[in-house]
């Protein structure tokens, strides 16, 4: 009898992770959003609200114009269509927080929709890719509620000085299929929304929030399934938006593998991140836009866009960070890792480097300093460029000396921390610190004396040991400290390469 034929295992099925964020960010106003009440952070509880945003009876909400110009300035940013229309509606819903009973926003006719923003991985993890912007439109933040969750407490507190706080909620399409990705897009707005200056983006004080929905498209012998969308909260850094969506991308695999759930067999759900156990927790099924029952804010007019404002609005935007690395790339010949690293500095800190590098002509060298040296400064005194002592065309000065060898790199070290305490010009500084330009000729004499005195180093290096000529150099940075051993080292190779 013939064996069977064996029998092939069915693989294992295999599923995409399909990801959209939707971004909450605090603009950078001095009042809130519809009326006068202070918009910063840190005050008492409940001692910056007024009659409007806490939603008595009879007031009446006024536009912050600043903050729909801040909020255009992002739109324009992101490449977002600008419709000339917009209006106001309100949100529903019943929550503590929310003393009104529902949240001015905006639902059908938002402020800017359909723009995109490219996103990138230097180190080459994935492809560059254009991340679609849904749309982009204000409302209004709303109260915190601070629980104590202490054992036989349980009390729950409402501090209502956010509510009314200029939002600008930024929607992304689903285009994003990984958390490495994920990451990558909020690194790269935080970035944008920095250099626009329209948000500090402080998530520990709640200045940018994420919301993240997830879920998978499993790919079966039957076709394409796609899971429920989750939307994860609770995330309160970008670390921990990665892990949450790892985290979710595994579990509805697990549960789709267990139930064997088809497409729409179970409703969207809304899940808690737990960061101390890193898992999600669910918390609610997830609304749909119906579930708010929108409609138009009656005390608030419309809002109008002219073409030409939105063109004004674009000539001001100054050079973005995408912009600025390619430049940094293509008309300074930097690596794309560098280029990334000075960026993601700030604004103030790339227009630095532009300066140091035009004024050194030598954009590696000034590079290799501001990532290495300024950099650390900055670290240790946790501050920014905006502070440090050393300006621009002085360090250049420093860096001129090593480029031309005129000053070895340890040295010019001691002379760079020197400059940091003292305001001198650099041969001054230097001349404080006893440091001297040597001659040429006075190293050739050193390096004549020193070869005479070693005749073992001179064998080595004529039998193709050059390593044999460290022990010179040392020798050499012991009789004259301000010698420069590069060129100790050329002088004496061409010194014994002229012995018979």
């Amino acid at each position: 009898m013939p064996l069977p034929e064996p029998r092939t295992p069915h693989p294992a099925p295999l599923f995409q992770t399909v990801i959209g964020l939707e971004v909450h960010v605090q603009l950078l106003t001095e009042t809130k959003l519809f009326c006068r009440c202070s918009a910063r952070f840190g005050g008492e509880p409940n001692t910056q609200t007024c009659p409007v945003c806490i939603g008595m009876p009879g007031a009446l909400p006024v536009m912050n114009r600043r903050a729909y110009e801040l909020a255009l300035k992002t739109a324009v940013a992101l490449d977002c269509e600008i419709p000339p229309f917009t209006k106001w509606d309100r949100k529903q819903y019943y929550y503590p927080d929310l003393p009104k009973g529902y949240q001015i926003s905006q639902y059908d006719l938002p402020m800017s929709q359909r723009g995109w923003l490219e996103i990138s991985d230097a180190k080459g993890g994935f492809e560059p890719k254009r991340i679609g912007i849904t749309r982009a439109h204000l409302e209004e933040d709303a109260g915190k509620s601070m629980h104590d969750e202490r054992a036989g407490v349980a009390d729950s507190r409402i501090d209502l000085n956010r509510a009314g706080t200029p939002l600008l909620e930024i929607v992304s399409e689903p285009d994003m299929r990984s958390p490495a990705e994920a990451r990558a897009y909020l690194d790269e707005l935080k970035l944008l929304l920095t250099y626009l200056g329209v948000s500090d983006c402080n998530m520990q004080e709640g200045s940018l929030r994420v919301d993240a929905n997830v879920n998978l498209h499993v790919e079966t012998p039957d076709g394409t399934v796609a899971t429920p969308i989750v939307e994860i909260k609770n995330m309160n850094s970008f670390r921990a938006v990665e892990r949450a969506l790892a985290y979710e991308a595994q579990r509805q695999f697990d549960v789709w593998q267990q139930t064997g759930q088809k497409k729409g067999d179970v409703p969207k759900q809304t899940r808690g991140w737990d960061d101390a156990a890193e898992v999600t927790r669910g918390q609610r099924h997830k609304e749909e836009s119906s579930d708010y029952r929108y409609f138009p804010d009656p005390d608030l007019a419309p809002v109008t866009t002219t073409p030409e404002r939105v063109t004004a609005v674009r000539a001001s935007l100054g050079e973005l960070p995408a912009a600025l690395r390619s430049r940094l790339e293509r008309d300074y010949g930097l690596k794309p890792y560098d280029a990334g690293v000075l960026v993601n500095q700030g604004r103030a800190a790339a227009t630095y480097y532009l300066t140091l590098a035009d004024a050194l002509g030598d954009p590696k060298l000034a590079s290799n300093w501001m990532q290495q040296d300024v950099s650390r400064w900055l670290n240790d005194h946790q501050t920014t460029i905006d502070a440090f002592p050393i300006e621009a065309r002085r360090l250049a000065a420093l860096l001129a000396k090593v480029k031309r060898g005129e000053l070895e790199t340890t040295r010019a070290r001691d002379v760079f921390a020197a400059m940091l305490d003292s305001p001198k010009p650099v041969d001054e500084v230097m001349s404080d610190l006893g440091i001297v330009a040597v001659d040429e000729s006075a190293t050739v004499e050193l390096c004549r004396e020193l070869l005479a005195a070693n005749p073992k180093i001179v064998a080595d290096v004529k039998n193709g040991n050059e390593k044999a000529l460290g022990s010179l150099v040392g020798q050499a940075k012991k009789r004259n400290p301000n010698v420069h051993p590069g060129q100790v080292r050329e002088i004496a190779i061409k010194l014994i390469q002229e012995m018979p």
